[in-house]
């Protein structure tokens, strides 16, 4: 739904709730970017709300659309929908291009225009991956067509399907039972934590603790700006997979 609000140029306040939570998110929507104030603190403030709320399988989404004013003290915006192309795209590894590759083979794919990226978000390779995609094609098609590396390549594909913007033609393959126990979210999580996958919840929270007490740049006041923004970056990682995890 981000991405679509995003992808619509949407202009309005959106909700966000976790199940279960008493506290809402709420976002202003400009032409399909979320307004923020001014610096980078607040840009990577923004980025980690997004990424917590995304990770979490049970929210409550309402949009009340409109033309709202800016808030006081707003500078500064972020796209949703190029946030949520690169948030996907970067979700891809190893295991779940494997995934991606099985499950789409033989299948073939063409694009929904109304929902691909908008052509002046788009560089070259973008443009000759949407060409490739115009007309129904497998994989094993696309990607000479393309002419970018695989990986890119399917880290585009999982972000358009992901987002439903690709029409598919023959039957999805299922998954084998040792790939659909494979949860990626969670296994880029433990790894960002430093976990075994046989972690139980007690080991999970005493991993999340010692990481939090060498991250968070509050516990650290000594340390030069870069190096305090790096902590920033690293400790809502770990708070954010964290969450993914418990």
């Amino acid at each position: 739904m981000l991405y679509r609000l995003g992808r619509q140029a949407a202009s309005g306040v959106l909700t966000i709730t976790a199940t279960g939570s008493p506290k809402n998110e709420v976002f202003v929507l400009r032409r399909g970017a979320v307004m923020i104030a001014d610096g980078d603190a607040a840009k990577r403030a923004l980025v980690s709300r997004l990424v917590r709320l995304v990770a979490l399988d049970h929210v409550r989404v309402v949009f009340e659309g409109g033309v709202p004013a800016y808030p006081p003290g707003v500078q500064n915006q972020l796209s949703l929908a190029g946030w949520a192309r690169t948030h996907l795209e970067q979700q891809l590894d190893g295991t779940l291009a494997d995934i991606v590759i099985r499950e789409l083979a033989g299948i073939r794919l063409s694009l929904r225009a109304e929902l691909a990226p908008e052509p002046s978000t788009c560089d070259e390779a973008d443009r000759r991956m949407l060409a490739a995609l115009a007309q129904p094609r497998r994989l094993d098609q696309i990607w000479p067509l393309a002419r970018t590396p695989r990986f890119r390549l399917l880290a585009f594909i999982h972000f358009l399907r992901s987002v439903d913007a690709l029409d598919v033609e023959g039957v999805v393959a299922e998954r084998s039972a040792p790939t659909r126990s494979i949860d990626p979210r969670r296994e880029a999580a433990r790894r960002v934590l430093g976990l075994d996958d046989g972690a139980d919840i007690e080991t999970i929270k005493r991993a999340y603790r010692k990481l939090a007490r060498e991250l968070h740049p509050d516990l650290q006041p000594e340390v030069a700006l870069e190096e305090r923004r790096t902590l920033e970056r690293r400790f809502a990682e770990v708070t954010a997979a964290y969450e993914v995890l418990i």
